[in-house]
């Protein structure tokens, strides 16, 4: 039989952009999964979205599901057949689950024992009588919010308007909400009609003359060549941030890009405040000159084609304009208050109730930071930075600015610390401490800057910890596995040698000495380092260290961040040599005996037996010594694995489990203090060798 394309979309009220890329990727996973299950072959599926509909095209697809040809295992012999030959309820109740009879079963040795066996056929149905499962498809997706409408049971993302279903030139019967599938959509909303579809293959070029264009990607295209119009032909750089080019794109089915401007005056708000302004709340992409100066010139995207745009550009002007005369207002009455007056705001309002206030926060985290940068050895006056950075870091909160645009909070911040007088790199830390501020962010630059970034997020996740709020699943509600990775990400850039344990023990001595969760106090740093090592295991996972390598830098203590991730690299990195199998081995049969030394103990020269003891004990402390001296890692591990041959000849000459009581303690101690350095570098046992 003749293969056929099957077309369909799901027309829907308009969906909120920041769903509509992910369901269009659900869907197309879904049906990809339903053909797999199914067997029924295809040449290629493609998705399609726009606001108002979520799409599939696929080509070529199979007339019948594969034929299946399998063998089905049952029961053992002795279990199929009575002793007198019979076949047992087992074996009947086998067969009738396969499909077959009792007739059909013959015998199958298998690892010296019969088993009954059955060969079973089932034919492929066709596809079209299976097409119009397709409705559970849809109903089964999910989103992040749903709603329901009229009288529907059905939730989903917005009330469904129309449902096209086509295999070949027919259409799939089924409904959803009382909508049956038929072969007609809907074109653009002010631009389009009704339009049909004869074949499934024609669905791109049917909506682009109804004034959609269908394919996410081709209309992302066109935004962006427009955009490159607009700059080439005013001499302007637009940046294009990728976020907000993938919300705009999924707000319009038919883009058109133009421009308008602002006045001038409001050039004298902070850059950020006007960029806010457009990107976060118009939509709009920001104008620049080619030295990087914003100009009063934003670039907007309508759903619509090229007919009055100076009308469009004119009613997002007024808008914007609104928009900048709220900013400007909020800003000027901003810098009549002083930052005093801002810390006891602060007093009243609620952290969290099980926590405190935030200015119980900012005193916690100002206390956490004055012991980090004790010590870290920081300078006097970068001490001095660093507690007056953290004494405001959280002053800009209650200004006007930040409370209508929360996005600003740290970059007003900085500018208002510095319009009343504070000191540069105080001002920068009250910015920089929120940083990184999503996974595409950097750390803080400066060394206050990442002090109190540290403090301040240690704080926060080991507060929610102590009251029991702990992320689970998806249910990270306080982005405390964000945090996580941003006190990580910071601790890295510097280096610096501080272990992640000592500032849990401090961060949770200081929520004790506030009286927060104090019933379970004792078991938070536990619960952080095992937080902490999931939040590393996902970052060298994503710089591509192997599983294992992973386990094995991670089964100890934390410690120092930086080394730890510095010990992966290194694994990852000798784990093709031609040696590495022997180097871990080696070691790893150190790490094994000394298990069986209940306690370690000194090591006496004068128990030792042959000159191979003697040898590996003198190659023991000449490494022991030369690791004081050693700060990169490869140098550890090279130090560690040139041991290798003196263990070699020690197992090959030595019996550490002696009947000799005095003897075998001996070489157990000698073996445990061996096992002492490597640990401190990995627990190698972990590493999987062949």
């Amino acid at each position: 039989m003749a293969k056929k394309d099957i077309l369909l979309e799901i027309g829907l009220e308009e969906m909120p952009a920041r769903v509509v890329t992910d369901s269009m990727n659900q869907l197309a996973e879904k049906m990809r999964k339903w053909f797999e299950e199914k067997k029924i072959g295809y040449e290629k599926l493609q998705a399609y979205s726009t606001p108002r509909r979520l799409s599939i095209l696929v080509t070529k697809v199979d007339a019948t599901q594969e034929d299946i040809h399998e063998e089905a295992k049952g029961p053992a012999k002795k279990i199929a057949l009575t002793d007198s030959g019979e076949w047992t309820k087992a074996a009947i109740g086998f067969s009738r689950g396969q499909g077959m009879t009792v007739d059909d079963i013959y015998f199958k040795e298998i690892s010296g024992v019969e088993y009954a066996h059955v060969n079973k056929f089932i034919e492929g149905q066709e596809t079209s009588t299976l097409l119009p499962e397709l409705q559970e498809l849809i109903k089964s997706l999910t989103f992040p919010k749903n709603m329901r409408w009229a009288d529907q049971e059905l939730r989903y993302i917005r009330p469904i308007k129309w449902l096209v279903a086509l295999y070949g030139q027919e259409i799939i019967p089924f409904s959803i909400t009382n909508v049956e599938t038929s072969n007609w959509s809907m074109g653009h909303r002010f631009l389009g009609g009704r339009v049909e579809f004869t074949n499934p293959s024609d669905y791109e070029e049917v909506l682009l003359n109804a004034f959609v264009i269908a394919d996410p990607q081709k209309r992302q295209g066109m935004i962006l060549e427009q955009i490159k119009v607009l700059e080439n032909e005013n001499g302007w750089v637009i940046p294009v941030d990728q976020d907000l080019l993938e919300e705009v794109n999924n707000l319009v089915e038919y883009p058109t890009a133009l421009f308008g401007k602002f006045s001038e005056a409001f050039l004298d708000l902070p850059a950020e405040v006007l960029i806010t302004s457009m990107k976060e709340h118009q939509r709009y992409f920001p104008v620049k000159a080619g030295d990087g100066k914003l100009l009063p010139f934003f670039v907007t995207v309508r759903n619509g084609n090229q007919e009055y745009l100076e009308n469009v550009a004119r009613g997002n002007e007024k808008v914007l304009h609104a928009r900048l005369s709220d900013a400007d207002f909020f800003y000027r009455e901003d810098q009549k208050a002083e930052i005093g007056q801002a810390l006891e705001k602060l007093k009243k309002i609620v952290y969290h109730e099980e926590i405190g206030t935030l200015a119980q926060k900012v005193t916690r985290v100002r206390r956490l930071t004055n012991w980090l940068t004790g010590q870290l050895q920081f300078t006097e006056e970068q001490q001095k930075n660093a507690d007056r950075a953290a004494e405001i870091c959280k002053f800009d909160l209650v200004s006007n600015m930040v409370y209508e645009f929360p996005e600003l909070q740290g970059f007003m911040g900085e500018k208002y610390a510095l319009q009343k007088g504070e000191n540069e790199a105080v001002a920068k830390a009250v910015n920089e401490h929120y940083m990184p501020r999503n996974a595409d962010d950097v750390p803080p630059a400066s060394s206050v800057g990442a002090a109190l970034s540290i403090a301040e997020k240690i704080d926060t996740i080991a507060s929610f910890f102590a009251i029991g709020m702990i992320p689970s699943g998806s249910q990270d509600p306080y982005a405390l596995r964000r945090q996580a990775t941003g006190v990580v990400q910071t601790l890295n850039s510097k280096g610096w040698d501080i272990t992640l344990e000592e500032i849990f023990e401090h961060a949770v001595s200081e929520l004790k000495a506030d009286g927060i969760g104090t019933e379970k106090l004792a078991e938070v740093p536990a619960e952080l380092a095992a937080f902490f090592k999931l939040r590393l295991k996902h970052l060298l996972q994503e710089e591509g260290i192997r599983y294992d390598l992973i386990d094995a830098v991670l089964a100890g203590e934390i410690g120092n961040t930086a080394k730890l991730v510095a010990k992966a690299a290194v694994l990852e990195a000798t784990r093709t040599n031609a040696d590495f199998k022997e180097n871990i081995e080696a070691l790893s049969r150190v790490l094994n005996i000394s298990s069986k030394a209940e306690q370690a103990g000194e090591i006496q020269e004068s128990l030792f037996e042959n000159e191979s003891e003697k040898h590996l004990y003198e190659q023991y402390l000449a490494v022991k010594a030369a690791l004081k001296d050693t700060a990169a890692e490869e140098d550890y591990f090279a130090l560690l694995i040139s041991l290798k041959p003196a263990i070699n000849e020690y197992f090959d000459h030595t019996m550490v489990m002696a009947d000799d009581l005095a003897k075998k303690q001996n070489r157990l101690n000698q073996m445990a203090a061996i096992a002492q350095l490597i640990k401190k570098f990995a627990n190698v046992n972990e590493i999987i060798v062949k």
